[in-house]
């Protein structure tokens, strides 16, 4: 392609909008545009980046055996509502888009397409014989994101392979999910790009087990925890880890101590001159179900550690059919406005115990729980003499122990946050380790979620009708390509992996007006293409620092200068990730590329 003849602006100022390094140089290098909040049309040279990698994908899917397709973007209610998700994607998390059409029928913009696609293994799946299958697409999916930014990285329309997977047993399923590993971390390698595969929560989606595959990079929205002999990596939400020893308490007797201006457990570690491994604090959480039913939880936990949003929310998920719900609607710590709405006095923050009473909580108050739901986090269990609130501000409990002076709460479970420090639970000799990653990837065992909700069952050998076992796995296409970006640039532009390269050299001439740089040019770019070196060729009438900065901007991974070296039959050849630069005969460009790609 001649770069006078394509849709090519840069620009020199980084936008407005753009915050992070990636989403700046897409803009500038004329790779985007943005249309609308999270909306961006993809411009000739992202598209070529977009349809590699995409073919990359289709690769290392085609070659476990996965066929393609292509399944609906406008997905009826119906399905999402078979499944119980259509209120967690329309009210809880309010990413799906959602209409009402001319015929008064709930429609919604998929934002992933799992029931869509275990609605036609229902239809069509009969037999044993049938089985595994697994499908995949690469399409727009549509995610209304409360707050777009990062440019295609929280976009709400985005490219993405998402792959689903049929089984008669779980054995099976984990050999498709194994495969798929395996494929991930191929198109991974080979789009270039340094990665780690971490355990994940599984969020909407659901199931068993989930791994993420991180793309390393320092504005990555998620933190990975990990371990250096390569055998541990999570992300913080999933991480496991041994806390810190507990230092033993020198209280040996309960009672009741002034501690003024002591909210925070630094300030009464300080104020008492102990531990914070020696204090029980609880902190007060409201949950809303999907069917608007609201739970106070008071969760006790070890001073020294963080309660884990993302845990307490799937404990709670656990809970919620006492309730008469199936899922969690929205988790998080009552502000004053929420307290004023059930509060029946001021609260003690700061100073709560685990035996808050239930008097706090407003009688008759719709949809509300009257009482705490207690919980107690492993690392408090075993605590002696401990440190705790006394529902009264301005005052602690020393000496505390559970089931003498505090009844231990109903339920015992493991809510804590791993941290950077800690010791990993497979060597206690190995510390964690911390490292921002951008999801790419994530592979899931659903197990038999969506097939019992939407009846999606199978005849097997023994004539009996059983529900599919299930898989899912998503690629982020137009996410990768970002990332990649993100990964790999300098204070010139982009430096863009060869596999993935709109082009993988650009033939630049100084000077048009010259008609041996251009006739070297024109020689250069036409052997090098039909060598199957894909090659810009930039013919604008502009002066040379105006191309060499473009070039280097846009990140082409070879340039060649048809500048002063011409007069000895030789041209410039830089590469673009390290400058280095060198003369090289014009006879000898071709199979030197060649060599280096």
């Amino acid at each position: 392609m001649r770069l006078s003849q394509m849709l090519f602006v840069t620009l020199r100022e980084d936008p407005a909008e753009a915050e992070i390094p990636s989403h700046k140089l897409l803009l500038r290098a004329g790779y985007m545009r943005r249309i609308a909040s999270g909306v961006y049309a993809y411009l000739p040279l992202l598209w070529r980046v977009l349809t590699k990698i995409s073919e990359i994908v289709r690769d290392e899917l085609n070659a476990t055996g996965a066929q393609e397709c292509l399944l609906p973007q406008l997905q009826p209610s119906e399905l999402w509502k078979e499944s119980g998700r259509w209120d967690t994607y329309t009210k809880a998390e309010g990413i799906m888009f959602s209409l009402i059409d001319r015929r008064e029928q709930e429609m919604g913009l998929g934002p992933t397409h799992e029931e869509v696609i275990t609605a036609i293994a229902r239809d069509m799946i009969r037999s044993y014989r049938q089985l595994p299958l697994n499908l995949y697409q690469i399409q727009t999916k549509f995610r209304d994101e409360i707050r777009s930014r990062f440019g295609l990285m929280r976009g709400r329309e985005f490219i993405m392979k998402d792959a689903y997977s049929f089984h008669a047993d779980e054995d099976s399923l984990k050999q498709t999910y194994n495969d798929m590993y395996t494929a991930y971390s191929n198109i991974l390698q080979r789009c270039g790009l340094e990665f780690r595969a971490v355990d994940a929560d599984s969020g909407a989606i659901g199931g068993s087990g989930s791994t993420e595959f991180m793309v390393l990079a320092e504005a990555g929205e998620d933190e990975v925890l990990y371990t250096e002999d390569g055998q541990y990596a999570a992300n913080i939400e999933k991480a496991i880890s041994l806390p810190a020893d507990v230092v033993p308490s020198t209280f040996n007797t309960y009672e009741k101590l002034e501690t003024p201006n002591t909210p925070t457990i630094q300030t009464l570690a300080d104020f008492l001159e102990c531990s914070p491994t020696q204090i029980v604090k609880n902190v007060l959480y409201q949950v809303t179900y999907d069917n608007s039913h609201q739970v106070l939880v008071l969760i006790s936990i070890r001073g020294d550690q963080d309660v884990n949003d993302t845990k307490l929310q799937n404990e709670l998920s656990k809970l919620a059919d006492r309730y008469g719900a199936s899922t969690v609607i929205t988790l998080e710590v009552p502000d004053e406005a929420a307290q004023g709405k059930w509060a029946a006095k001021p609260l003690p923050l700061g100073y709560i115990a685990p035996d808050l009473s239930d008097d706090y909580v407003q009688s008759g108050v719709k949809n509300l729980e009257p009482k705490f739901l207690r919980l107690v986090d492993e690392t408090a269990v075993e605590l002696k003499d401990f440190i705790t609130g006394s529902n009264e501000s301005g005052y602690h409990t020393v000496g505390g122990n559970w089931n003498q002076e505090y009844a231990l709460p109903e339920r015992v479970v493991d809510v804590r946050e791993a941290q950077v420090g800690d010791r990993a639970v497979h060597d206690p000799e190995q510390i964690l380790q911390s490292a921002r990653g951008i999801e790419i990837g994530h592979i899931f065992q659903l197990g038999q979620k969506y097939s019992k909700a939407m009846g999606a069952t199978y005849t097997a050998e023994s004539g009996e009708e059983l529900p599919l076992w299930m898989g899912c796995y998503g690629v982020g296409v137009s996410r990768l390509a970002q990332a990649a970006v993100e990964q790999s640039y300098d204070k010139d532009g982009i430096i863009w992996p060869i596999a993935i390269a709109p082009y993988q050299a650009i033939v630049v001439v100084p000077n048009i007006g010259d008609d041996a740089q251009m006739k070297a040019a024109e020689q250069l770019y036409a052997d090098l293409n039909a060598a199957g070196v894909e090659t810009l060729l930039d013919d604008r009438d502009e002066r040379a620092g105006v191309k060499f900065k473009d070039a280097d901007l846009v990140g082409i991974p070879f340039r060649i200068v048809t500048g002063r070296s011409l007069k000895n039959g030789k041209v410039e050849v830089v590469k673009r990730a390290t400058q280095d630069a060198q003369d090289i005969a014009l006879s000898e460009v071709v199979s030197t590329l060649l060599s280096w790609m």
